[in-house]
């Protein structure tokens, strides 16, 4: 790995991208189609359980990848990750370990593992820096899945030592876009948000009422932005500590609800239900590490939040969940 230097990924070389039908990796995917890359491969969950490990060895035996994006994971909002915690430590972690393995064992040149924000202590200084990890208490409500994505980003470092392959992680901060969960149980924020004030449009609703208090804040990042990132970390970085991927600005849950009922023509009143979790008070990445590597964030959230509700209503019958 000494003499490893990055550059431009080979665009006919085989490269697997685990997770690509979901928010994550079906950016990816379309990023990559874009850019020219020839011989892409996935597989639906139906088609190939990563919790399986001898199949996921086989299907990495068959296929040969010389570059590899780690994106398939269990997710979920607040409720799901404090409701089923032992799932999303369990699952996720079987996934990474049986991915990451059969990568090495058949030697994928450069893997990207994607991570999650949540990885770093509830009360880290703010912006957070990728040498926040490990430094102090995690969110209680998401810990276990933090737990799984913190284990993923040790394997990669941990293969980096032992066999000198240069892989690296990259750690997305809020994600949405085309593509998300938008269930009443296992959505996120911005998701929930949409479909929340979408329905009340529609159903001349003259009241929306909100989780919380409104005022935690956080960073959204579009899921094509992410995508572009990748790719760009890919072809420009190589190092041991994982990097944050976001915009490197905030706004409060009240903003972030004003900006979703402007965007679904949503012209009532909002409530907040004081009763439900806030969750962290505030999640802003440093991204100076990104833009040192060369790359910004490019689409704002008012533009991103039009793009997905127009996403959203163009797909609702065939929406997850």
């Amino acid at each position: 790995m000494t003499d490893f230097q990055p550059g431009p990924l080979d665009r006919d070389a085989p490269f697997y991208v685990a997770g690509h039908r979901g928010l994550v990796g079906s950016a990816i995917w379309r990023r990559l189609e874009s850019e020219g890359f020839t011989a892409l491969h996935g597989q639906t969950s139906s088609d190939l359980d990563l919790k399986d490990r001898t199949a996921v060895f086989d299907y990495i035996a068959d296929v040969q990848p010389r570059y590899l994006v780690l994106a398939a994971a269990k997710v979920g909002g607040i409720m799901a990750n404090n409701t089923f915690p032992v799932d999303f430590l369990t699952e996720n972690l079987q996934i990474q370990v049986n991915v990451l393995d059969a990568a090495r064992e058949h030697n994928v040149e450069r893997v990207l593992f994607l991570g999650s924000s949540c990885i770093y202590p509830k009360l880290a200084p703010q912006p957070i820096r990728e040498d926040s990890l490990l430094t102090g208490h995690l969110e209680p409500t998401n810990d276990a899945y933090a737990i799984a994505k913190i284990a993923g980003i040790m394997h990669v470092q941990a293969v980096r030592r032992q066999y000198g392959l240069p892989w690296i992680s990259a750690m997305p901060t809020n994600l949405y876009g085309p593509g998300d969960n938008f269930s009443p149980e296992g959505s996120h924020v911005l998701p929930a948000l949409i479909r929340r004030y979408d329905e009340a449009a529609r159903s001349g609703s003259e009241t929306v009422t909100n989780w919380g208090t409104g005022s935690p804040r956080r960073e959204f990042l579009h899921v094509d932005d992410m995508a572009a990132a990748c790719l760009h970390l890919l072809e420009h970085y190589d190092g041991p500590a994982q990097v944050n991927v976001g915009t490197g600005s905030d706004v409060t849950i009240r903003e972030l609800a004003e900006t979703v009922a402007s965007a679904v023509g949503y012209e009532g009143s909002m409530k907040w239900d004081t009763s439900k979790p806030d969750g962290t008070p505030q999640k802003l990445l440093d991204v100076s590490k990104l833009a040192e590597a060369g790359w910004t964030a490019k689409i704002n959230l008012e533009d991103g939040v039009k793009n997905t509700v127009d996403w959203y209503r163009s797909n609702q019958s065939s929406l997850r969940g």
